[in-house]
C-alpha cells in the first residue's frame, strides 16, 4: 500500500508554475492576476480564500480578495463581476461558494466570463468538457487525474466507481475518467447494493461528503482509492475523508489521506488554471 501525497505533488506543480510565471512576466510585461470575491464571513470560506491567496503568492500570481458584506445584494455582486469581466488586467475571477441566501449561485457563475472562470464552473466550460473541446477544467477533478497520472496508475480499461454526482466533482471526474478510457459507474443516494458495486472497482473515488463512509468490505483488494471528502469526524472533531482510512488502507494499493491528498492538488490546479486563463488573455490581446 502506498499513500499518495497530494501535498508533495502540489508543491512540485507550484514550483514549476512559479518558474513559468517569471518567464511570462518578462515576455508580457506583467504577472497573471487573480481576483477572488468573498461575500460574508463564513469561517470555512474565509479559510479557503486565505489558502488560495497564499498559493497565488507562492506561484507569483498577483492576487486580491474583494470582501463584501453578508448584506450585499445579488445585483451588486453581478455588477462587480461584470466590471471585472471587462477589465483586461484581470485574468481570473473566482467567487467563493457558498453564497448567502438571496443570491442565485447559478446566475453569478453564468455571469463570470468563461475565459476568466478559473473554477471551470461556467455552463460553457462544462459543455465544452463533455464535448471534448478546449475549456477550463474544474480544479478538483483535474487534480484527481493528475494525482493518478503522476503515480503511473493505469486508468485505461479499468473499472472506476465514483460515489457522488455533484456538478463540482462527481460528474466532471466521471467524464475525465472516461476520457482516460476507464469504464465508470456513478453511485449516489438511490443506488442499490452500493457496497457490492464499490467492491468491484479498480479505482474508487468517493465524493459524497459522509465521514468514513467507505469501509474495507466495500473495497477490492489492490484497488486505488482517491478520497475527495472533507468532513469533521463526529467522534474526534478532526478533519477526515469519506474513507475510513485505517480500515481501507489494509486493502488498497494506492490511497490518499485527508488532509494532504486531493485538497492541495485542487489549489495547485486552480493556480494552473489561472496561468492558463492569463495566457489566453494575452493571446486575445494580440500579445
Amino acid at each position: 500500500m502506498e499513500v499518495i501525497s497530494g501535498k508533495e505533488m502540489a508543491a512540485a506543480l507550484k514550483q514549476q508554475l512559479a518558474a513559468d510565471v517569471v518567464g511570462y512576466a518578462e515576455k508580457y510585461g506583467r504577472k497573471p492576476n487573480l481576483v477572488v470575491i468573498l461575500v460574508g464571513d463564513d469561517p470555512g470560506s474565509v479559510s479557503y480564500v486565505t489558502g488560495k491567496a497564499k498559493a497565488a503568492d507562492e506561484v507569483g500570481i498577483d492576487n486580491s480578495t474583494i470582501r463584501l458584506s453578508e448584506q450585499t445584494t445579488e445585483e451588486e455582486l453581478l455588477d462587480l463581476v461584470r466590471a471585472l469581466n471587462v477589465d483586461t488586467s484581470v485574468d481570473g475571477i473566482l467567487v467563493q461558494l457558498p453564497l448567502p441566501n438571496g443570491i442565485n449561485e447559478e446566475k453569478v457563475i453564468e455571469t463570470i466570463a468563461k475565459e476568466k472562470d478559473v473554477d471551470g464552473f461556467h455552463p460553457m466550460n462544462v459543455a465544452a468538457l463533455w464535448q471534448k473541446r478546449p475549456c477550463v477544467l474544474p480544479c478538483t477533478p483535474k487534480g484527481i487525474i493528475r494525482l493518478m497520472k503522476n503515480m503511473g496508475i493505469e486508468m485505461a480499461g479499468k473499472r472506476a466507481v465514483v460515489i457522488g454526482r455533484s456538478n463540482i466533482v462527481g460528474l466532471p471526474v466521471t467524464k475525465l475518467l472516461m476520457d482516460e478510457n476507464a469504464t465508470v459507474t456513478v453511485c449516489h443516494s438511490r443506488t442499490k447494493d452500493i457496497a457490492k458495486i464499490c467492491s468491484e472497482a479498480d479505482i474508487l473515488v468517493p465524493a459524497l461528503g459522509r465521514p468514513k463512509f467507505v469501509k474495507a468490505e466495500m473495497v477490492k483488494e489492490g484497488a486505488v482509492v482517491i478520497d475527495v471528502g472533507v468532513n469533521r469526524d463526529p467522534e474526534t472533531g478532526k478533519l477526515c475523508g469519506d474513507v475510513d482510512f485505517d480500515d481501507v488502507a489494509t486493502k488498497a494499493s494506492y490511497i490518499t489521506k485527508v488532509p494532504g491528498g486531493v485538497g492541495p492538488m485542487t489549489i495547485a490546479c486552480l493556480m494552473e488554471n489561472t496561468v492558463e486563463c492569463y495566457l489566453h488573455n494575452m493571446k486575445a490581446q494580440g500579445k
